[in-house]
């Protein structure tokens, strides 16, 4: 009987070791101020920020996955909602950062904060929470399937014109318009030349994370299981704007101005966050790609 217990016991743990690995991931929140300062998450260090003259600062914050960018600090005193397994915590002054350890949060042109729910193990909700800490449902998505996996979690979450949020899916991009409408801007993508990434399971495909809306219209998202950004049209059609040489390989994008920035990450097949190195690098609006520098860990 100890025997088989204890068989048990190492089956679960393995098991659950593996799967760590599988889903574990580096973190994906990038935004730029209006004096061009580069804030960005560091999963094994913390939140970082890269001045126009290149000073990297470590700021205020814990080392999680995600945050919602708030320059005029409308969200720095809310009340956040306990979250099992889960935390939502605000940091810093102008701008206030809103971190977010488990799922992708943004803040809409509407003003309100919004994360996914997906507590109940079946349907994901997107859920809006005001500086009050008031919340209210803006949209109960469809079930989302993978390999007769029922997914509680979406990839990256952004804003964009007239309230409306597009999030990501492994292979898909889809939009909420302000009335709560769900529809499909790019569905089935595929990188063409996709380089495999450490830690990063070929059944996620492109593994579509961090998303960004330029002011045309276009979406640049990170195809973090191929290593590349991709610039998506209003017909859905993706094309690679920026590649990157694994293990490097980008989790999440900001726009501003005419500029894309990428944060990207040093992909390894472990949980160990310390060996995540981020870094950040610019495609400016006449093509030309530099790197701006990444976190310090002191």
């Amino acid at each position: 009987m100890r025997t088989c217990v204890r068989r048990l016991f190492i089956f679960v743990a393995i098991t659950l070791f593996v799967a760590g690995i599988a889903l574990a991931h580096p973190g994906a929140a990038i935004a730029v101020a209006k004096d061009g300062t580069v804030y960005f998450v560091d999963t094994g260090g913390g939140v970082f920020s890269i001045a126009p003259d290149g000073q990297v600062v470590r700021r205020e914050g814990p080392a999680f996955h995600w945050f919602a960018f708030d320059p005029n600090n409308r969200f720095q005193k809310t009340p956040w909602p306990s979250i099992p397994n889960a935390e939502i915590r605000s940091a810093g002054v102008s701008p206030t950062l809103i971190l977010s350890s488990d799922f992708p949060v943004t803040l809409g042109t509407d003003e309100r904060f919004y994360y996914p729910d997906g507590a109940n193990g079946e349907r994901i909700r997107i859920v809006a929470i005001e500086p009050s800490g008031v919340r209210s449902t803006r949209v109960t998505l469809p079930r989302i399937r993978r390999g007769g996996q029922t997914i509680t979690w979406l990839n990256g979450l952004a804003p964009g014109a007239d309230d409306s949020l597009y999030y990501t899916e492994d292979r898909a991009i889809r939009k909420v318009d302000q009335r709560g409408k769900l529809s499909t801007v790019a569905a089935d993508v595929v990188v063409e030349d996709c380089t495999p990434v450490p830690g990063i399971e070929k059944e996620v495909g492109p593994y579509l994370r961090g998303l960004a809306v330029a002011q045309d219209g276009s979406i640049y998202v990170a195809a973090s299981g191929c290593g590349a950004v991709l610039k998506v049209d209003s017909q859905g059609h993706a094309k690679s704007v920026l590649r990157a040489s694994p293990p490097w390989s980008p989790t999440d994008v900001a726009v501003a101005g005419g500029d894309v920035y990428v944060l990207e990450y040093l992909h390894t097949a472990s949980d160990n966050r310390i060996e995540w190195l981020p870094r950040v690098r610019k495609i400016s609006s006449s093509g030309s790609v530099s790197t701006l520098g990444g976190s310090t860990r002191k």
